[in-house]
């Protein structure tokens, strides 16, 4: 019968122990904010942020590795919401940031300044190495590969959103970005 008394005395602390974690788990996720990223584990290079947590979800992102200079973020904007929204401005602290876009100009590839990033209600824009895409201007530091960034959207309605990705080497589009940001230099093909 002793047994019986202590093996239930050791048992009765870890079942309440463990009804009280549930107890605090519940609770924290019932407080929490929608304008504070939810309590899940640190984002990964699939899925950075979501609409749930920001005006929108950001599928993907990754930067360019780079020694110095220039280099760019690219990715996925998902608007699940029933309103356009335009993106107008990016930030990270490694380097000021411009919006970009490749478009041909006079039979050229050319990379030219944006004003915003429209992501069309129910829809989606692809941020990509030769389109639209985020530009790191005047890197302050290498962006070595494995290296998280965190970047800061701005939209027109004055609204933020953060959100982090990894860098990684890329040489699939053969872009060479030097000083003169306005035209990328393309390198031929291997």
């Amino acid at each position: 019968m002793p047994l019986t008394t202590v093996a239930g005395a050791r048992r009765r602390p870890a079942i309440l122990l463990a009804a009280a974690a549930a107890a605090l788990a519940v609770g924290v996720v019932g407080c929490g904010s929608s304008d504070r990223p939810s309590a899940q584990p640190s984002p990964s290079a699939s899925v950075s942020a979501s609409a749930a947590t920001g005006v929108l979800g950001i599928r993907d992102p990754w930067v360019k590795a780079a020694d110095k200079g220039m280099t760019a973020a690219f990715g996925t904007l998902v608007n699940d919401s029933d309103t356009d929204v335009t993106v107008t401005a990016a930030a990270t602290a490694v380097s000021p940031m411009e919006l970009h876009e490749m478009t041909m100009k006079d039979g050229k590839m050319v990379m030219q300044p944006k004003q915003g990033i429209v992501v069309m209600a129910h829809s989606s824009t692809t941020l990509q190495p030769g389109g639209e895409h985020l530009m790191l201007m005047d890197l302050k530091q290498p962006v070595e590969a494995g290296d998280e960034l965190t970047f800061t959207l701005t939209f027109a309605d004055g609204k933020t959103q953060t959100f982090t990705a990894v860098a990684k080497p890329f040489t699939g589009a053969q872009e060479s970005y030097g000083p003169d940001h306005g035209q990328p230099t393309l390198s031929p093909a291997a």
